[in-house]
Protein backbone atom coordinates (compact mmCIF):
# COMPACT_ATOMS: atom_id res chain seq x y z
CA UNK A 1 0.00 0.00 0.00
CA UNK A 2 1.40 3.60 -1.22
CA UNK A 3 0.47 5.02 2.61
CA UNK A 4 0.76 8.19 0.97
CA UNK A 5 -1.94 8.07 -1.53
CA UNK A 6 -4.16 6.01 0.52
CA UNK A 7 -3.94 7.70 4.00
CA UNK A 8 -2.07 10.68 3.44
CA UNK A 9 0.91 9.23 5.64
CA UNK A 10 4.63 10.63 5.37
CA UNK A 11 4.50 14.14 3.45
CA UNK A 12 7.43 15.50 4.58
CA UNK A 13 5.93 19.61 4.37
CA UNK A 14 1.78 19.15 4.79
CA UNK A 15 1.94 23.09 2.90
CA UNK A 16 2.89 22.27 0.35
CA UNK A 17 1.01 19.20 0.00
CA UNK A 18 -1.70 20.93 0.40
CA UNK A 19 -1.04 23.44 -2.06
CA UNK A 20 -0.10 20.51 -5.09
CA UNK A 21 -3.24 18.94 -3.80
CA UNK A 22 -5.34 22.64 -5.07
CA UNK A 23 -3.30 22.57 -8.06
CA UNK A 24 -4.61 18.71 -8.92
CA UNK A 25 -8.01 19.50 -8.03
CA UNK A 26 -8.27 22.85 -10.63
CA UNK A 27 -6.56 20.22 -13.18
CA UNK A 28 -9.25 18.11 -12.01
CA UNK A 29 -12.34 20.10 -12.67
CA UNK A 30 -10.88 21.52 -15.84
CA UNK A 31 -10.70 18.19 -17.41
CA UNK A 32 -14.82 18.10 -16.00
CA UNK A 33 -15.61 21.01 -17.87
CA UNK A 34 -16.47 22.74 -14.43
CA UNK A 35 -15.10 26.26 -12.97
CA UNK A 36 -12.45 26.17 -10.64
CA UNK A 37 -10.02 28.46 -8.55
CA UNK A 38 -6.93 28.41 -9.90
CA UNK A 39 -4.20 31.10 -9.43
CA UNK A 40 -2.92 33.39 -12.46
CA UNK A 41 0.16 30.53 -12.25
CA UNK A 42 -2.42 27.70 -12.61
CA UNK A 43 -4.22 29.48 -15.29
CA UNK A 44 -1.32 30.06 -17.29
CA UNK A 45 -0.39 26.09 -17.25
CA UNK A 46 -4.28 25.13 -17.59
CA UNK A 47 -3.94 27.66 -21.15
CA UNK A 48 -0.81 26.04 -22.33
CA UNK A 49 -3.11 22.54 -21.39
CA UNK A 50 -5.82 23.56 -23.36
CA UNK A 51 -5.96 21.21 -26.20
CA UNK A 52 -4.83 18.37 -24.25
CA UNK A 53 -7.76 19.20 -21.51
CA UNK A 54 -10.33 19.39 -24.20
CA UNK A 55 -9.46 16.25 -26.06
CA UNK A 56 -9.66 14.35 -22.56
CA UNK A 57 -13.19 16.21 -22.27
CA UNK A 58 -13.98 14.77 -25.90
CA UNK A 59 -12.77 10.69 -24.99
CA UNK A 60 -15.39 11.54 -21.78
CA UNK A 61 -18.34 12.49 -23.58
CA UNK A 62 -17.63 9.40 -26.75
CA UNK A 63 -17.33 7.24 -23.45
CA UNK A 64 -20.37 8.68 -21.49
CA UNK A 65 -22.03 5.20 -21.03
CA UNK A 66 -18.99 3.47 -20.09
CA UNK A 67 -18.36 2.78 -16.05
CA UNK A 68 -15.58 1.97 -13.95
CA UNK A 69 -15.51 -2.24 -13.38
CA UNK A 70 -16.89 -2.06 -9.94
CA UNK A 71 -19.34 0.41 -10.97
CA UNK A 72 -20.64 -2.08 -13.96
CA UNK A 73 -20.93 -4.67 -11.37
CA UNK A 74 -23.24 -2.32 -8.97
CA UNK A 75 -25.18 -1.55 -11.72
CA UNK A 76 -25.47 -5.13 -13.09
CA UNK A 77 -27.06 -6.11 -9.82
CA UNK A 78 -29.14 -3.02 -9.56
CA UNK A 79 -30.51 -3.93 -13.15
CA UNK A 80 -30.92 -7.86 -12.04
CA UNK A 81 -32.84 -6.97 -9.15
CA UNK A 82 -35.01 -4.25 -10.67
CA UNK A 83 -35.71 -5.95 -13.81
CA UNK A 84 -38.87 -6.83 -12.28
CA UNK A 85 -40.18 -3.11 -12.05
CA UNK A 86 -40.92 -0.99 -14.84
CA UNK A 87 -38.03 0.58 -16.87
CA UNK A 88 -38.50 4.37 -15.41
CA UNK A 89 -38.30 2.97 -11.95
CA UNK A 90 -34.26 1.59 -12.73
CA UNK A 91 -32.35 4.08 -11.87
CA UNK A 92 -28.31 4.31 -12.80
CA UNK A 93 -25.49 5.46 -11.15
CA UNK A 94 -23.74 8.94 -12.46
CA UNK A 95 -20.89 8.02 -14.92
CA UNK A 96 -19.56 11.28 -14.61
CA UNK A 97 -18.12 12.25 -11.10
CA UNK A 98 -15.07 14.61 -9.63
CA UNK A 99 -13.08 10.93 -8.71
CA UNK A 100 -11.19 11.13 -5.61
CA UNK A 101 -8.07 8.97 -6.43
CA UNK A 102 -5.49 10.45 -3.64
CA UNK A 103 -5.85 10.50 0.20
CA UNK A 104 -6.98 14.51 1.10
CA UNK A 105 -8.80 15.67 -1.88
CA UNK A 106 -11.83 15.03 -0.31
CA UNK A 107 -10.77 17.42 2.97
CA UNK A 108 -9.37 19.86 0.33
CA UNK A 109 -12.72 20.17 -1.62
CA UNK A 110 -14.38 20.49 2.00
CA UNK A 111 -13.32 24.10 2.52
CA UNK A 112 -12.50 27.30 -0.15
CA UNK A 113 -9.05 27.81 -0.78
CA UNK A 114 -9.18 31.02 0.51
CA UNK A 115 -11.56 30.57 3.13
CA UNK A 116 -11.49 29.12 6.89
CA UNK A 117 -14.91 28.23 7.21
CA UNK A 118 -17.95 26.77 5.03
CA UNK A 119 -21.84 26.60 5.90
CA UNK A 120 -24.88 25.34 3.94
CA UNK A 121 -28.00 23.96 5.27
CA UNK A 122 -26.47 20.60 5.92
CA UNK A 123 -22.43 21.13 7.91
CA UNK A 124 -20.37 23.69 9.12
CA UNK A 125 -16.72 23.33 8.39
CA UNK A 126 -14.06 25.11 9.62
CA UNK A 127 -10.30 25.01 8.91
CA UNK A 128 -7.88 24.65 12.25
CA UNK A 129 -4.60 23.95 12.80
CA UNK A 130 -5.10 19.93 13.38
CA UNK A 131 -6.75 20.09 10.06
CA UNK A 132 -10.25 20.29 9.47
CA UNK A 133 -13.23 20.64 11.78
CA UNK A 134 -16.75 19.15 10.80
CA UNK A 135 -19.87 19.81 12.37
CA UNK A 136 -22.66 17.51 10.23
CA UNK A 137 -26.15 18.92 11.17
CA UNK A 138 -27.26 15.78 12.69
CA UNK A 139 -25.54 14.32 15.55
CA UNK A 140 -26.94 10.57 16.27
CA UNK A 141 -27.81 8.76 19.48
CA UNK A 142 -30.12 6.37 18.23
CA UNK A 143 -30.99 4.14 16.29
CA UNK A 144 -33.96 3.84 16.59
CA UNK A 145 -36.27 3.34 12.79
CA UNK A 146 -32.89 4.23 11.33
CA UNK A 147 -32.55 0.36 9.57
CA UNK A 148 -34.44 -0.37 6.22
CA UNK A 149 -33.89 -3.58 3.56
CA UNK A 150 -35.63 -3.68 0.29
CA UNK A 151 -37.25 -7.17 -0.02
CA UNK A 152 -36.30 -9.44 -2.82
CA UNK A 153 -32.89 -10.58 -1.55
CA UNK A 154 -31.77 -12.10 1.82
CA UNK A 155 -34.31 -12.33 4.87
CA UNK A 156 -35.20 -8.92 6.44
CA UNK A 157 -34.37 -9.40 10.30
CA UNK A 158 -37.59 -8.82 12.47
CA UNK A 159 -35.92 -5.90 14.19
CA UNK A 160 -35.78 -4.38 10.61
CA UNK A 161 -37.69 -2.25 8.43
CA UNK A 162 -38.91 -4.32 5.53
CA UNK A 163 -39.19 -1.78 2.30
CA UNK A 164 -41.38 -3.05 -1.04
CA UNK A 165 -38.96 -3.18 -3.57
CA UNK A 166 -40.46 -0.13 -5.48
CA UNK A 167 -40.25 2.06 -2.91
CA UNK A 168 -36.29 1.05 -2.37
CA UNK A 169 -36.14 1.47 -6.56
CA UNK A 170 -37.93 5.00 -6.29
CA UNK A 171 -35.64 6.18 -3.08
CA UNK A 172 -32.44 5.25 -4.93
CA UNK A 173 -33.67 7.35 -8.04
CA UNK A 174 -34.55 10.15 -6.08
CA UNK A 175 -31.27 9.87 -4.24
CA UNK A 176 -29.22 9.97 -7.78
CA UNK A 177 -31.29 12.93 -9.10
CA UNK A 178 -30.26 15.59 -6.24
CA UNK A 179 -31.21 19.13 -5.97
CA UNK A 180 -28.80 21.64 -8.03
CA UNK A 181 -27.84 23.12 -4.32
CA UNK A 182 -26.62 20.18 -2.92
CA UNK A 183 -24.18 19.24 -6.25
CA UNK A 184 -22.49 22.68 -5.71
CA UNK A 185 -18.92 22.21 -4.33
CA UNK A 186 -17.51 24.23 -0.89
CA UNK A 187 -14.11 24.33 -2.78
CA UNK A 188 -15.36 26.95 -5.67
CA UNK A 189 -18.24 28.16 -2.61
CA UNK A 190 -16.18 31.33 -2.99
CA UNK A 191 -15.60 31.84 -6.76
CA UNK A 192 -17.41 33.85 -9.07
CA UNK A 193 -18.94 30.42 -10.81
CA UNK A 194 -19.46 27.75 -8.91
CA UNK A 195 -18.67 24.36 -9.99
CA UNK A 196 -21.86 21.13 -9.41
CA UNK A 197 -20.64 17.53 -9.58
CA UNK A 198 -21.02 14.34 -8.08
CA UNK A 199 -18.27 13.33 -6.14
CA UNK A 200 -17.03 9.65 -5.89
CA UNK A 201 -14.18 7.39 -3.61
CA UNK A 202 -13.35 3.77 -4.02
CA UNK A 203 -11.95 2.31 -0.98
CA UNK A 204 -10.35 -1.55 -0.22
CA UNK A 205 -11.65 -2.48 3.44
CA UNK A 206 -10.18 -5.53 4.30
CA UNK A 207 -12.40 -8.44 5.33
CA UNK A 208 -9.81 -11.61 6.34
CA UNK A 209 -6.59 -10.49 7.76
CA UNK A 210 -3.54 -12.35 6.41
CA UNK A 211 -2.32 -15.66 8.29
CA UNK A 212 1.51 -16.00 7.14
CA UNK A 213 1.59 -19.19 5.30
CA UNK A 214 -2.20 -19.89 5.41
CA UNK A 215 -3.85 -17.20 3.42
CA UNK A 216 -3.65 -13.78 2.00
CA UNK A 217 -5.43 -10.89 3.03
CA UNK A 218 -8.40 -10.41 1.27
CA UNK A 219 -10.78 -7.49 1.21
CA UNK A 220 -13.90 -6.25 -0.42
CA UNK A 221 -14.78 -3.12 -2.60
CA UNK A 222 -16.85 -0.14 -1.27
CA UNK A 223 -18.30 2.30 -3.67
CA UNK A 224 -19.29 5.90 -2.24
CA UNK A 225 -20.64 8.20 -4.21
CA UNK A 226 -22.06 12.27 -2.50
CA UNK A 227 -23.28 14.91 -4.08
CA UNK A 228 -20.17 17.73 -4.16
CA UNK A 229 -21.69 19.44 -1.11
CA UNK A 230 -21.36 16.31 1.25
CA UNK A 231 -17.66 15.36 0.36
CA UNK A 232 -16.96 15.91 4.00
CA UNK A 233 -18.40 12.92 4.27
CA UNK A 234 -15.92 11.14 1.72
CA UNK A 235 -13.09 12.84 3.71
CA UNK A 236 -14.00 11.05 7.02
CA UNK A 237 -14.22 7.70 5.68
CA UNK A 238 -11.15 7.76 3.58
CA UNK A 239 -9.20 8.65 6.69
CA UNK A 240 -10.42 5.79 8.39
CA UNK A 241 -10.12 3.06 5.58
CA UNK A 242 -7.64 4.43 2.89
CA UNK A 243 -8.18 5.69 -0.02
CA UNK A 244 -8.26 2.67 -3.15
CA UNK A 245 -6.96 5.14 -6.23
CA UNK A 246 -8.94 5.29 -9.27
CA UNK A 247 -11.27 2.77 -9.90
CA UNK A 248 -10.73 2.97 -13.79
CA UNK A 249 -7.11 2.15 -13.62
CA UNK A 250 -6.91 -2.22 -14.45
CA UNK A 251 -4.67 -2.35 -11.06
CA UNK A 252 -6.91 -0.88 -9.29
CA UNK A 253 -9.88 -3.59 -10.06
CA UNK A 254 -10.71 -6.11 -7.69
CA UNK A 255 -12.05 -8.58 -10.44
CA UNK A 256 -8.02 -8.77 -11.94
CA UNK A 257 -6.89 -9.66 -8.43
CA UNK A 258 -8.89 -12.63 -7.28
CA UNK A 259 -6.21 -13.28 -4.68
CA UNK A 260 -6.74 -10.47 -2.32
CA UNK A 261 -10.80 -10.22 -3.47
CA UNK A 262 -13.29 -11.67 -1.24
CA UNK A 263 -15.49 -11.34 -4.61
CA UNK A 264 -18.10 -8.63 -2.87
CA UNK A 265 -18.79 -5.47 -3.68
CA UNK A 266 -20.48 -2.66 -1.99
CA UNK A 267 -22.24 0.47 -2.65
CA UNK A 268 -23.06 3.92 -0.62
CA UNK A 269 -25.32 6.83 -1.76
CA UNK A 270 -25.19 10.00 0.09
CA UNK A 271 -28.93 11.98 -0.14
CA UNK A 272 -29.67 14.01 2.40
CA UNK A 273 -32.26 15.31 -0.02
CA UNK A 274 -34.80 11.99 0.54
CA UNK A 275 -35.89 12.57 3.77
CA UNK A 276 -39.68 13.69 3.72
CA UNK A 277 -40.57 11.96 0.44
CA UNK A 278 -44.13 11.13 -0.36
CA UNK A 279 -45.29 7.82 0.74
CA UNK A 280 -48.15 7.38 -1.15
CA UNK A 281 -45.55 8.75 -4.27
CA UNK A 282 -42.92 5.69 -3.33
CA UNK A 283 -45.41 3.11 -4.32
CA UNK A 284 -46.16 2.06 -0.22
CA UNK A 285 -50.34 0.72 -0.06
CA UNK A 286 -52.79 2.15 1.55
CA UNK A 287 -53.28 0.95 5.13
CA UNK A 288 -56.36 -1.24 4.03
CA UNK A 289 -54.07 -3.33 1.85
CA UNK A 290 -50.95 -3.32 3.87
CA UNK A 291 -49.85 -6.28 5.35
CA UNK A 292 -49.83 -6.74 9.31
CA UNK A 293 -45.69 -6.31 9.02
CA UNK A 294 -46.17 -3.58 6.34
CA UNK A 295 -48.44 -1.89 9.34
CA UNK A 296 -46.05 -2.63 12.03
CA UNK A 297 -43.19 -0.65 10.10
CA UNK A 298 -45.09 2.04 8.66
CA UNK A 299 -44.70 1.03 5.37
CA UNK A 300 -47.78 2.31 4.45
CA UNK A 301 -50.42 5.40 4.76
CA UNK A 302 -54.06 6.63 5.98
CA UNK A 303 -53.37 10.14 4.58
CA UNK A 304 -52.22 11.28 1.33
CA UNK A 305 -49.50 13.85 2.50
CA UNK A 306 -47.62 11.51 4.91
CA UNK A 307 -43.77 11.67 4.66
CA UNK A 308 -41.87 8.61 4.34
CA UNK A 309 -40.00 7.14 7.65
CA UNK A 310 -41.90 10.77 9.55
CA UNK A 311 -39.02 12.67 7.39
CA UNK A 312 -36.57 11.19 10.30
CA UNK A 313 -32.96 10.58 8.44
CA UNK A 314 -32.86 6.81 7.82
CA UNK A 315 -30.72 4.33 5.70
CA UNK A 316 -31.95 1.87 3.22
CA UNK A 317 -30.56 -1.05 1.59
CA UNK A 318 -30.72 -3.55 -0.69
CA UNK A 319 -28.46 -6.84 -0.81
CA UNK A 320 -28.80 -10.63 -1.78
CA UNK A 321 -26.55 -13.75 -1.87
CA UNK A 322 -24.86 -12.14 -5.18
CA UNK A 323 -22.94 -10.72 -2.44
CA UNK A 324 -23.21 -7.10 -3.91
CA UNK A 325 -24.56 -4.45 -1.38
CA UNK A 326 -26.04 -1.05 -2.09
CA UNK A 327 -27.24 1.15 0.47
CA UNK A 328 -28.82 4.55 0.48
CA UNK A 329 -28.25 7.00 3.65
CA UNK A 330 -30.60 10.03 4.12
CA UNK A 331 -28.42 11.77 6.56
CA UNK A 332 -24.95 13.29 6.49
CA UNK A 333 -24.19 12.17 9.94
CA UNK A 334 -20.10 10.52 9.72
CA UNK A 335 -21.18 7.69 11.99
CA UNK A 336 -23.64 6.43 9.21
CA UNK A 337 -20.92 6.40 6.64
CA UNK A 338 -18.52 4.50 9.13
CA UNK A 339 -21.09 2.26 10.46
CA UNK A 340 -22.29 1.02 6.89
CA UNK A 341 -18.61 0.14 5.32
CA UNK A 342 -18.76 -2.13 8.71
CA UNK A 343 -21.33 -2.97 8.14
CA UNK A 344 -20.54 -4.00 4.68
CA UNK A 345 -17.59 -5.62 5.82
CA UNK A 346 -19.82 -8.26 7.95
CA UNK A 347 -22.04 -8.28 5.04
CA UNK A 348 -18.89 -9.75 3.38
CA UNK A 349 -17.58 -12.13 5.66
CA UNK A 350 -20.61 -13.58 6.29
CA UNK A 351 -21.26 -14.78 2.82
CA UNK A 352 -17.18 -15.57 2.09
CA UNK A 353 -17.17 -17.61 5.41
CA UNK A 354 -14.01 -18.69 7.83
CA UNK A 355 -14.46 -14.82 8.96
CA UNK A 356 -16.38 -12.79 11.16
CA UNK A 357 -16.25 -9.17 12.19
CA UNK A 358 -15.31 -8.03 15.16
CA UNK A 359 -17.76 -5.49 16.74
CA UNK A 360 -18.24 -3.90 20.00
CA UNK A 361 -15.71 -5.95 21.19
CA UNK A 362 -17.23 -9.33 20.43
CA UNK A 363 -16.17 -12.28 18.66
CA UNK A 364 -17.77 -15.63 17.82
CA UNK A 365 -15.25 -18.87 18.27
CA UNK A 366 -15.88 -22.08 16.82
CA UNK A 367 -14.21 -25.04 18.43
CA UNK A 368 -12.26 -27.55 16.08
CA UNK A 369 -11.28 -31.20 16.40
CA UNK A 370 -8.35 -33.68 15.47
CA UNK A 371 -8.81 -37.36 15.68
CA UNK A 372 -5.73 -38.27 14.34
CA UNK A 373 -4.80 -39.81 10.66
CA UNK A 374 -6.40 -43.72 11.75
CA UNK A 375 -9.76 -43.38 13.89
CA UNK A 376 -11.79 -46.78 15.52
CA UNK A 377 -14.70 -46.20 17.68
CA UNK A 378 -13.14 -48.96 19.93
CA UNK A 379 -10.18 -47.45 20.90
CA UNK A 380 -12.19 -44.23 21.96
CA UNK A 381 -14.93 -46.01 23.67
CA UNK A 382 -18.23 -44.83 21.93
CA UNK A 383 -19.34 -47.79 20.78
CA UNK A 384 -21.79 -48.46 23.99
CA UNK A 385 -22.84 -52.00 22.52
CA UNK A 386 -24.78 -50.46 19.37
CA UNK A 387 -24.42 -52.64 16.06
CA UNK A 388 -25.14 -51.58 12.79
CA UNK A 389 -27.65 -54.79 12.59
CA UNK A 390 -29.63 -52.95 15.91
CA UNK A 391 -29.35 -49.39 14.33
CA UNK A 392 -31.16 -50.56 10.78
CA UNK A 393 -33.64 -52.58 12.82
CA UNK A 394 -34.80 -49.57 14.95
CA UNK A 395 -34.62 -47.09 11.47
CA UNK A 396 -34.19 -49.14 8.60
CA UNK A 397 -37.19 -46.81 7.02
CA UNK A 398 -35.34 -43.90 6.94
CA UNK A 399 -32.06 -45.76 5.54
CA UNK A 400 -30.86 -46.34 1.95
CA UNK A 401 -28.91 -50.06 3.09
CA UNK A 402 -26.35 -50.95 1.19
CA UNK A 403 -24.93 -54.70 0.59
CA UNK A 404 -21.17 -53.86 1.78
CA UNK A 405 -22.84 -53.17 4.86
CA UNK A 406 -23.46 -49.21 5.58
CA UNK A 407 -26.06 -47.24 4.51
CA UNK A 408 -27.23 -43.94 3.65
CA UNK A 409 -29.86 -41.53 5.17
CA UNK A 410 -33.05 -40.85 3.08
CA UNK A 411 -33.40 -37.15 3.59
CA UNK A 412 -29.48 -36.30 3.83
CA UNK A 413 -27.50 -38.63 1.25
CA UNK A 414 -24.25 -36.64 2.98
CA UNK A 415 -24.57 -38.71 5.80
CA UNK A 416 -23.53 -42.34 6.23
CA UNK A 417 -24.28 -44.47 8.65
CA UNK A 418 -21.00 -47.57 9.22
CA UNK A 419 -20.84 -50.01 11.08
CA UNK A 420 -19.50 -50.54 14.68
CA UNK A 421 -15.86 -51.88 13.51
CA UNK A 422 -15.58 -49.39 11.04
CA UNK A 423 -11.96 -47.95 10.51
CA UNK A 424 -11.03 -44.16 9.52
CA UNK A 425 -7.66 -43.56 7.92
CA UNK A 426 -7.39 -40.31 6.75
CA UNK A 427 -4.20 -41.47 4.99
CA UNK A 428 -5.57 -44.12 2.77
CA UNK A 429 -8.53 -41.73 1.96
CA UNK A 430 -10.73 -44.47 2.92
CA UNK A 431 -12.92 -46.04 5.81
CA UNK A 432 -12.78 -49.84 6.33
CA UNK A 433 -14.39 -52.87 8.03
CA UNK A 434 -15.14 -56.52 7.57
CA UNK A 435 -18.20 -58.14 6.35
CA UNK A 436 -18.59 -61.89 6.16
CA UNK A 437 -14.75 -62.12 6.92
CA UNK A 438 -14.07 -60.28 3.39
CA UNK A 439 -12.98 -56.63 3.53
CA UNK A 440 -15.09 -53.36 2.66
CA UNK A 441 -14.49 -50.18 2.09
CA UNK A 442 -15.82 -46.71 1.12
CA UNK A 443 -13.86 -43.49 0.20
CA UNK A 444 -13.62 -40.82 3.22
CA UNK A 445 -15.16 -37.57 1.73
CA UNK A 446 -15.04 -34.30 3.40
CA UNK A 447 -18.66 -33.29 2.49
CA UNK A 448 -20.03 -35.81 4.06
CA UNK A 449 -20.52 -37.34 8.19
CA UNK A 450 -20.08 -40.43 8.94
CA UNK A 451 -22.29 -41.80 12.36
CA UNK A 452 -21.30 -45.18 14.26
CA UNK A 453 -24.57 -47.28 15.57
CA UNK A 454 -23.79 -45.40 18.70
CA UNK A 455 -24.73 -42.38 17.54
CA UNK A 456 -20.79 -40.82 16.87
Amino acid sequence: MDLKRALGIGHDDPRKQRKQLRRYINLKLAALGLPNTGSQKDEAFLDVAHDLLANYREQTRLLADTYAPVDRRIQAFLDDLLQPLPAADRPRLPNHTLTLDYHGLARELSLPPDADTFANSEIKSYRVRQGVLHNPKHDRRTTKGVFHVAEGGLPVPADKKQVPLITFARILKAALTPPEALTALPFTATSEAQAHTWVSLLLRPTVVPAVFGQRPRQSMEVRFFAPGANVANLDFVESIFGNAGDPMYPENDAALDVDHWTGHTGCVVLATHVRGLNKKALGLPHVSEATARQVRDGMCWASEDEAYNDGVPFKITARTEAGVIVTVIADNYFGYCKKEVKTQIGFAANLAGLAEEEHAGGALAFPSYTLGDRFTADSHVVSRGQTFASLVAAYGDMLDVHPDGYATDRRYPTVIYVPEDAHFSRIEGNISWAQGGEARQIPLLSKNVYVYPSGY
